[in-house]
């Protein structure tokens, strides 16, 4: 029977790595990471498209999904062409690829890579020639992962300078000439190790509306999305009507939210929960809605209708209008002679005022006639 002491001795001796996964693995699953915030706005009665889209949701049935799962070494040298050289590859069914001939049967792999996690490679009678920058790459095509771990080799002849220390961006290892080394990479997440034959019953996408005013954990659910095709909508009868997202939701990574007739009671945020738990994926998006006043269309005039007893069969005869147009040449000297008549006429009046007023001023002046007793003797 085990006593406190020794109950306290194994929880001192767990191992980092699996603290570490169990915590990341519970924060994964209890929360989600804002990526995106959107504001919007709308008229009333109008229709607005919340777009929520992650291609990493893509759900496939993939019957060599051994496939999707790669790990590869690479090799950057320090040399004068600073060439970059693939050392081995190894897929999760097992298969190991060795690329140099002068590395078969020294550089390998655990076979048992994919199930415990360890991906490490060993160099068997290291060489002077195998220095460089080394890089262990884990690619997971289905949930689009990609890991890198980069560790430095330096080759010593002598022992005492032998060591290992960290020099702030990677690993740095200093072995000596002729040994073995293993280089490190390790990573025991349920992703790089398992595979679930349930993969639809782990992806799920729901939304979320948030009333203003109300609390991110009292937020409203409006629908669940399921890999499986199954799809569960909450609330009144006419508020599920009002929302839609595509049925090839999950086909195309596309699970945007429609909302038809839109009104100022949903005004509010709404958010976009996207969950893949093999994947590890955790994201949510968010959208502030805001609803503005209708838009007043223009009344248009009403156009009469076809009397009832016209035939609509036949075609219509083309209408025909005449639109006479002056002369523009004539338009132009019209005004103009109106201006010289009206000149003229001015000027005989002026004539006629002048003459007259010439002889009544003769007239005036003309001498008095004077009699002569003397012309009648």
């Amino acid at each position: 029977m085990k006593t406190q002491k020794d109950i306290i001795l194994f929880l001192i001796h767990i191992p980092v790595a699996f603290l570490f996964t169990a915590v990341f693995a519970q924060s994964d699953s209890s929360s989600s990471v804002v990526v995106a915030g959107y504001n919007i706005s709308a008229p009333a009665g109008s229709s607005v498209l919340l777009q929520c889209v992650s291609g990493r949701m893509v759900w496939t049935r993939d019957r060599v999904r051994d496939r999707q799962r790669v790990l590869h070494w690479d090799l950057y040298r320090a040399g004068p062409d600073y060439a970059m050289e693939r050392v081995v590859d190894m897929f999760s069914a097992g298969d190991q690829r060795v690329y140099n001939s002068y590395n078969l049967g020294r550089v390998s792999l655990s076979q048992k890579a994919f199930k415990d996690g360890n991906f490490s490679l060993v160099i068997k009678d290291v060489t002077m020639n195998d220095r460089g920058l080394y890089s262990c790459n884990l690619h997971h095509l289905y949930c689009h992962l990609y890991e890198t771990i980069r560790i430095q080799l330096n080759v010593t002849k002598s022992r005492r300078k032998e060591q290992r220390f960290w020099d702030g961006q990677k690993a740095v290892y200093v072995v000596l000439l002729g040994s073995t080394v293993v280089l490190p990479c390790i990573n025991r997440r349920n992703v790089w190790t398992d595979w679930s034959n349930e993969e639809e019953d782990q992806q799920v996408v729901h939304w979320d509306r948030q009333s203003p005013g109300i609390r991110h954990d009292r937020a409203d659910r409006l629908v669940d999305l399921y890999a499986s095709g199954e799809q569960r909508s909450y609330g009144p009868l006419f508020l599920q009507r009002k929302m839609n997202i595509s049925n090839q939701a999950f086909a195309e990574g596309d699970f945007s939210l429609t909302i038809s007739d839109l009104q100022p009671t949903d005004q509010g945020k709404y958010s976009c929960h996207l969950h893949h738990h093999y994947c590890g994926l955790h994201e949510r998006r968010e959208f502030q809605v805001m609803v503005e006043p209708p838009v007043i269309q223009p009344t248009l005039p009403a156009k009469a209708l076809p009397s009832a007893d016209k035939d609509t069969t036949k075609a219509e005869s083309p209408r025909i209008i005449n639109v006479i147009l002056p002369d523009q040449r004539h338009h132009f000297l019209m005004p103009l002679g109106y201006v010289l008549t009206s000149f003229l006429l001015l000027a005989f009046i002026i004539l006629i005022i002048i003459l007259i007023t010439r002889r009544r001023r003769t007239k005036g002046h003309y001498p008095t006639p004077q009699f002569d007793l003397r012309w009648f003797v």
